[in-house]
């Protein structure tokens, strides 16, 4: 699947802010981000990115977890229904891939943190914590019903998605919780 930058203009940011940096790279300063490309229904998406180091300030996910992670969306028809592939730094590192699954709502005030399912993975492999100030790359491809995960070039997760997580249809996207990064993001384009 052919991919290609995205640029601020292509992005809605629906939670936190992403800005122009002085590189071509957009910047996250804000505990959340979240954002996806409107128009797009693919099922690949890259993020490649630089760790800045924790936001000044941290705030809990809905569940109440402290949890500092990057990843990315697919599948995003809304806050409340699409699947997740992230890159967890702190507590516990590793590469979690989840789908969030919360028919009749569409809003985060409506499902907040219900809904949440973790698939377990086939083959998994452990990742190492990026480091501040160096560069990595977290690319997720969904092949009929399965998903494979690349961190840093290397197959870090693989594994089959149920149906109700294969039901759901909507943009590629992006999320950070609690890290400052310099990043690009690639998608495909409408």
């Amino acid at each position: 699947m052919s991919m290609k930058e995205v640029t601020l203009s292509r992005l809605d940011v629906t939670q936190g802010e992403l800005r122009p940096g002085p590189d071509g790279r957009l910047t996250v300063e804000a505990p959340r981000m979240r954002a996806v490309v409107p128009g797009t229904k693919a099922s690949a998406a890259e993020l490649r990115f630089t760790l800045l180091g924790p936001t000044r300030r941290q705030v809990a996910l809905a569940s109440g977890a402290q949890r500092q992670q990057v990843g990315l969306k697919l599948r995003a028809l809304d806050g409340c229904n699409l699947v997740y592939v992230m890159w967890r730094l702190a507590p516990k590192p590793g590469i979690v891939v989840s789908y969030k699954r919360n028919p009749g709502q569409h809003l985060s005030g409506e499902c907040g943190n219900g809904g949440y399912t973790t698939v377990r993975p086939a083959r998994q492999v452990r990742v190492a914590v990026p480091a501040p100030g160096t560069s990595h790359t977290l690319r997720a491809v969904l092949d009929g019903g399965t998903l494979r995960v690349w961190a840093d070039g290397e197959l870090a997760w693989e594994g089959d998605l149920p149906e109700e997580a294969l039901a759901l249809d909507g943009p590629v996207g992006l999320r950070s919780d609690n890290v400052r990064l310099a990043l690009r993001f690639y998608g495909p384009l409408p």
